[in-house]
């Protein structure tokens, strides 16, 4: 077991093209679908809709999800990377989500520094979250990481040459 627990980015072409936000708590991924990607900017706050957990094995899969599967479409390791709750510890992070504020240190492949995940209203029948970037060295860096750093954090491929496309 790592020393800090697994956090990872997948981007996914789904129905839409989205990210997938992933925090490994309690031996499972917590997750959400992020519709424009991580913003590297504190003043930009990028919608965060929580999907279903993940078993922990999947935070590597890259790959295609066939058609009439759940989440069906290509996806890619984006980002991956440990992390650590700036609220406490890991038993910490249950209690963290279930209140709605969670506050990270991101060291990943990509991203770097603190990111907060806070509970929003709701957006029809969720109530959605809002992924916010921290003050701090890393602000702004890369600028627009969903731009600038496309490809795979894992093998550099494409999402085409992950399809096969």
């Amino acid at each position: 077991m790592p020393e800090h627990p697994i956090y990872v980015i997948q981007k996914h072409a789904a129905s839409h093209l989205h990210y997938d936000f992933r925090l490994e708590v309690c031996g499972v991924l917590k997750s959400w679908a992020i519709p424009k990607g991580p913003s590297t900017d504190p003043r930009v706050k990028r919608l965060a809709m929580p999907t279903e957990d993940h078993p922990l094995e999947y935070a590597t899969f890259e790959g295609v999800i066939p058609e009439g599967q759940y989440g069906a479409g290509t996806v890619m390791v984006w980002d991956i990377g440990t992390y650590r709750n700036l609220r406490g510890d890991e038993a910490d992070m249950e209690q963290a989500y279930g209140e709605g504020r969670i506050e990270v240190w991101l060291e990943g492949r990509k991203l770097k520094g603190g990111y907060a995940l806070i509970r929003a209203g709701r957006m029809g029948d969720k109530r959605g979250w809002l992924l916010i970037k921290m003050r701090d060295e890393y602000a702004n860096k890369p600028e627009d990481p969903a731009v600038t750093e496309p490809d795979s954090a894992l093998t550099g491929r494409t999402l085409e040459e992950i399809s096969g496309g």
